[in-house]
């Protein structure tokens, strides 16, 4: 059997479901990804695809297992393992994965992360590529998934107390509005990069 080459392990590629835990209804994105990528990278990935600006804390835990960013004090917890040090096809096992990503720990955003369907991808596409999605991603700082609805509600409701303020607050966002031009940009931007290291790989 003839072992992969480099080039093959650099293209291979998973199904990414992301799903943004107790969104009702659903809020979620389809994106397929190397594996060849870091965690952290996949942390880029699912920051770009949601919509969410990476200005807080993240982690992912694996079996258990929690990666991050590098830190000096866990404030009484163990720290994470580093996040750029550990590729995404090192985590993965046959069939299909799920991933508890974290994402600022105030409004502690949950995701659950499934990745399934691992294969070689297309040479001639820039992965990773947006599939599919529904619905917007909630604005960043405004009180988690409780908070969020909240929002909402207190829009919707002319005599609510906070009504003004939360509508000059949100001004045009919409919920059911999926704009997947900057997705499309930003996940350029990562494949980008993965295109500059493959040439550098089928030079050698």
């Amino acid at each position: 059997m003839q072992r992969p080459t480099a080039i093959d392990s650099f293209t291979q590629i998973a199904t990414l479901r992301i799903d943004l835990k107790d969104s009702d209804p659903p809020i979620w994105r389809q994106v397929e990804v190397p594996t060849s990528i870091t965690l952290k990278v996949l942390h880029d990935i699912v920051q770009a695809a949601m919509g969410w600006f990476d200005y807080h804390l993240w982690e992912m835990v694996i079996d258990g297992q929690a990666y991050g960013i590098p830190m000096d004090d866990g404030w009484g917890t163990p720290l994470p393992k580093n996040a750029s040090r550990v590729r995404l096809r090192d985590i993965l096992a046959p069939g299909t994965i799920r991933i508890a990503y974290s994402y600022d720990f105030g409004d502690d955003w949950q995701h659950t992360l499934t990745l399934s369907d691992v294969r070689q991808g297309d040479p001639a596409i820039a992965y990773p590529r947006f599939i599919a999605g529904e619905r917007n991603c909630p604005p960043e700082d405004c009180g988690g998934i409780s908070g969020f609805y909240e929002m909402l509600d207190a829009r919707s409701d002319p005599a609510h107390e906070e009504h003004a303020d939360i509508c000059r607050w949100l001004e045009d966002y919409d919920p059911e509005e999926l704009d997947i031009f900057p997705i499309q940009v930003a996940l350029g931007r990562i494949a980008a990069k993965r295109n500059a290291a493959a040439k550098r790989i089928i030079t050698k």
